[in-house]
């Protein structure tokens, strides 16, 4: 199937919208909000706000704003891309979420003028968590670029969630093997969230070591060094915590874990909505075929696409790596999610509903035929199938249980 990137309106006069996408270094703010809100009204209720923004306000603005699928112009291109405004955004959001993260333990600590429960420390958790979480994003888009400063500060970003393995492994293991069963984050057809996460994490890891021993064996070294991109990752994370913890109190440590998870947990879930049940096919050489647009899902969810640093135009990016941003196109052959990637994180939760919205999708975007899909080997081969049913010519060898 060729692509077709540009099939999509461009508008006559284009804005490039600069100072909106500075709007995405914002979120770790509501860890201030948070605190400002309680001391306030002095309703506990502020910590959570965090999780009230992420799964209720942004995919409520998302449907009242809508989509955009204009693209910028070709000839604009390489002046975007070279403009330095747009990397200070991502550069605003390391800083901001480092700040978030220091007064989240003062406020751990007991800095704050009214006393926190358990549940409000658990909830302030959850908001600095997803701001975690948002770090894992702006560390993607500055890990992919060649700068040495971006690639610096991506590691700086994932210190906060422990997940500096992700530097080696998203680059150059899942980049490499997307949409293929070598993958371990691309999500399989009847997978649940709940199960893709551990399945995710641990391959994730494993594969990020066993990329970067080959890295080192092919230079006769040991991996067993300060130059091991898994370990000097890891071991900013290591200073981090202790430091925080040095500065105030032991008592932080259980707090930061819990952020981190949550954190990690999200990327994760990501992860799991962006190619879930697609795959690269064999060609006849054995090789997997090239990586197209089909491969991922995409949405174009205006106001998702402005606090992720457009990571729902996900085609293009694993199209062009390289590419910043704000030049991510919207691509007609890629497979359109139904709404941005806050509203379908709450799908993602409750597996049932997630397969009858996503599954007829998968279903449809082959054309009815279940051998091209990337089926999950623990279920495609249970009886009573529901596509089974509804494609009796192609589930007879590749039945599927949807239940």
């Amino acid at each position: 199937m060729k692509s077709d990137w540009t099939a999509v309106r461009v508008p006559r006069r284009w804005a490039d919208g600069r100072y909106v996408w500075f709007l995405g270094a914002l979120p770790p703010a509501l860890v201030y909000g948070s605190w400002h809100g309680v001391e306030q009204t002095g309703w506990p209720a502020f910590w959570w706000s965090g999780v009230v923004v992420t799964f209720m306000v942004i995919p409520l603005i998302d449907r009242l704003v809508g989509t955009s699928t204009t693209n910028p112009p070709e000839n604009l291109v390489p002046p975007l891309e070279a403009q330095r405004i747009f990397r200070w955004a991502t550069y605003l959001f390391v800083v901001n979420q480092y700040l978030a993260l220091i007064v989240a333990c003062w406020l751990w600590s007991g800095g704050g003028a009214a006393p926190m429960t358990f549940v409000d420390k658990l909830g302030l958790a959850l908001t600095v968590g997803l701001s975690g979480g948002l770090g894992i994003n702006a560390a993607h888009e500055l890990g992919h670029k060649r700068p040495a400063v971006e690639r610096r500060l991506s590691k700086v970003a994932l210190a906060q969630t422990c997940y500096g393995h992700f530097f080696v492994e998203h680059n150059r293991g899942h980049h490499a093997r997307v949409a293929t069963p070598e993958d371990p984050a691309s999500a399989r057809f009847g997978e649940s969230l709940y199960r893709f996460i551990p399945r995710s994490v641990v391959g994730g890891f494993r594969s990020a070591w066993r990329l970067e021993c080959d890295r080192f064996e092919r230079r006769e070294r040991s991996p067993w060094t300060l130059r091991n991109d898994i370990l000097n990752a890891w071991l900013l994370s290591v200073a981090l915590f202790g430091g925080l913890c040095l500065w105030f109190g032991i008592g932080v440590l259980g707090w930061l874990v819990v952020q981190a998870v949550l954190g990690c947990c999200l990327l994760e879930a990501v992860n799991y909505i962006e190619h879930y049940g697609l795959r690269r096919q064999r060609l006849p050489g054995g090789r997997y075929e090239p990586v197209r647009p089909e491969h991922s899902w995409n949405s174009d969810a205006m106001v998702t696409n402005v606090f992720l640093f457009q990571l729902q135009r996900h085609s293009d990016h694993h199209a062009n790596p390289m590419r910043r941003y704000q030049t991510l196109r919207h691509a007609e052959d890629a497979p359109q999610l139904p709404a941005g990637y806050a509203e379908m994180l709450l799908y993602a939760l409750i597996p049932p509903l997630w397969r009858k919205i996503m599954d007829p999708r998968v279903v449809a975007h082959y054309g009815g035929d279940l051998s091209l899909v990337a089926l999950d080997p623990r279920t495609h081969r249970r009886p009573g199938s529901v596509h089974a049913e509804q494609n009796p010519g192609v589930a007879g060898t590749h039945p599927i249980a949807c239940g």
